[in-house]
């Protein structure tokens, strides 16, 4: 079934809903459509730096989107969506802003000045501050509501924008890591594809560049080979972006097949588009089918008094207990309400000491690889490993959050009925913007220059003239020594000088590596605040969609109980006559409802 007729099918579900007085159902229902009214399909495209996206991107969308140079890499994370007309807006969050809609600056610019805003040619580390670009052009790929997102250089798990694209993934439909043909993978590149695999739904390898590479085959194995040990199912999809530009200026076939794209087109399109459709019918399924429970609990229960009077008391009872029961669920005091408090400030304080120790850690080892070394000559490698140890950590930081908070929902879903046939909302982190990556900056250089042969001679002569008129002053005062006087002097300069000069260099060392120490806690720090924040955020959105969830649950419950007493209460006092005709009113309309439930059922795929 499409979306279309699954849309269809919420419509007749509405109506229903309406003819039987629900407007909370009915409510319900309208959420539902405008969750089927919304196609997007988000797919972030990540990877180290110059290795294919954006001509990635723009290959699979025929078009030169992107902007891709030798010399270009991306700065700004890219939304290409599907448009009628082509365009390209600016977003700039605001300073502090929340994401609340609206509060976000848009300006519109031509597609031409895009390369401007989003390349670090143009806007290096992104200086003007922008949250995203957004580019919309009309490509039947996208059509079905295919969003493709070029990020900036993540690096794996080794940069400073890798821990900020870790609180992206929980918000993606799939993800794509590219990696060129040049090297096998990297230790960062497969532990990002770990991690992503335990947040995301879809995530597949693509391996671009083959054309430039005659050995690509063989880096395909070895990474293959590389996946299978670290147990990541992920598919590996080889691609020319070259090639596939030659075939589509041609327009040979047989060109586009030996290009690779093919095959990733039809990934996007079955895996991605298709297991998207496939849970969003099986979404839609179950809110009909607990729709059409609701509103057969209460026909069930006139029915069953209107056939059998003589145990219509015992039905009202039990009706009532269960009627007590759903306002329970509704109050705070409810077990459910607990168990989901508590766990969220548990889960919240266990994951800022996570975070809190794996950095501490990272400090404590990176401040004894500067003391038995001089950060002048090893910054370039303590860099991108502070990067890399950091990038890792908060990455495990955030995807233990994430399973920890989906446990917590199971738990709380297990003591919302114990019979487990409530249905868990999606917890997925999705961002109040379409590409909302928290921006961590890179740990800047300090002043780490050591002291050049002039201040080295001056740090001696300086010395060396204090040492020289200590000695000279008392010798030639003193009768007989006069003469060796000067000889004393230069010996002393000699000596003093040279010992001011190792006392200086010894100094500057342990100046430069003060420097570097406070260089690494000012970036540690500021990664342990940005994915604290992120991690906040997701726990926070995971603690209301819950309560909202479980909260409307027990309303419709509880309005459905009140309904059901009120009609078994009623059907008691009716007549013979009346309670003959309400009995077949019945029947058909529960002959109805189970139609519409069988409807829901088979679009779901289910009986």
């Amino acid at each position: 079934m499409s979306v279309p007729e699954a849309i269809q099918l919420v419509e007749v579900a509405c109506k229903a809903t309406t003819a039987y007085g629900r407007p909370d159902l009915t409510a319900r229902l309208r959420r539902t459509r405008e969750r089927l009214a919304d196609p997007n399909v988000r797919v972030l495209v990540v990877g180290e730096f110059k290795q294919g996206k954006s001509q990635l991107v723009n290959s699979l969308i025929s078009a030169p989107v992107c902007p891709v140079d030798d010399d270009i890499a991306t700065a700004v994370v890219t939304v290409v969506r599907h448009a009628e007309v082509p365009s390209v807006t600016l977003v700039r969050e605001p300073a502090g802003g929340d994401g609340e809609p609206g509060g976000a600056e848009r300006v519109e610019v031509p597609l031409s000045e895009l390369a401007a805003h989003v390349s670090e040619a143009g806007n290096p580390d992104n200086r003007a501050g922008l949250t995203y670009a957004e580019v919309g052009i009309p490509r039947a790929l996208l059509a079905g509501g295919l969003v493709l997102v070029d990020t900036p250089g993540v690096g794996g798990l080794g940069s400073a924008h890798g821990a900020s694209t870790m609180a992206a993934l929980g918000g993606a439909d799939a993800v794509l890591l590219v990696s060129d043909a040049a090297q096998e993978y990297t230790r960062p590149e497969l532990d990002f594809l770990a991690a992503a695999m335990r947040l995301c739904p879809n995530v597949a390898a693509v391996l671009t560049k083959t054309d430039l590479y005659p050995r690509w085959r063989r880096i395909a194995e070895l990474d293959r080979a590389h996946l299978a040990t670290a147990g990541i199912s992920a598919e590996l999809i080889p691609v020319s972006s070259t090639v596939r530009q030659a075939a589509l200026r041609t327009k040979n076939t047989v060109l586009n097949e030996e290009s690779g794209y093919p095959v990733l087109v039809r990934y996007l399109r079955e895996q991605v588009l298709g297991q998207a459709d496939l849970l969003d019918r099986r979404s839609t399924a179950q809110d009909i089918l607990e729709v059409c429970e609701q509103l057969a609990t209460t026909m069930r229960a006139e029915l069953s008094t209107h056939q059998d009077p003589g145990k219509a008391q015992e039905v009202v009872a039990e009706l009532e207990r269960s009627q007590a029961a759903a306002a329970r669920l509704k109050d705070r005091s409810a077990r459910w309400q607990i168990t989901l408090n508590d766990g969220v400030a548990d889960l919240v304080a266990d994951v800022e000491h996570d975070l809190r120790e794996r950095l501490r850690r990272i400090t404590t080892e990176g401040e004894t690889l500067v003391d038995a070394a001089d950060p002048a000559a090893v910054w370039d490698q303590f860099a991108a490993w502070v990067h890399e140890q950091v990038c890792a950590a908060a990455a495990a930081n955030f995807v233990q959050a994430s399973e920890r908070a989906r446990a917590l929902a199971a738990r709380v879903a297990a003591h919302f009925a114990e019979d487990g046939e409530i249905v868990l909302p999606d917890l997925r982190a999705v961002p109040h913007t379409e590409a909302e990556v928290s921006r961590v900056t890179p740990m800047t250089r300090p002043e780490l220059a050591a002291p050049g042969g002039g201040e080295q001679a001056l740090s001696g002569l300086r010395g060396g003239y204090m040492g020289g008129l200590m000695l000279f002053m008392p010798l030639s005062l003193i009768p007989g020594l006069a003469v060796a006087a000067p000889f004393a002097a230069v010996g002393g300069a000699l000596l003093l000088g040279r010992k001011q000069v190792r006392d200086d260099r010894k100094r500057a060392l342990q100046r430069r590596r003060s420097d570097a120490k406070i260089a690494m806690r000012k970036h540690v720090d500021e990664v342990q605040f940005q994915v604290g924040k992120d991690c906040r955020a997701m726990l926070r959105t995971t603690q209301r969609t819950l309560r909202d969830h479980f909260t409307e649950i027990a309303e419709q419950m509880h309005t459905s109980m009140t309904a059901s007493v009120a009609a078994a209460q009623k059907a008691v006092r009716s007549t013979e006559a009346e309670r003959a005709t309400r009995i077949g009113d019945l029947e058909a309309e529960l002959a109805r409802v189970e139609h519409l439930a069988a409807r829901a059922r088979a679009m779901a795929g289910t009986r």
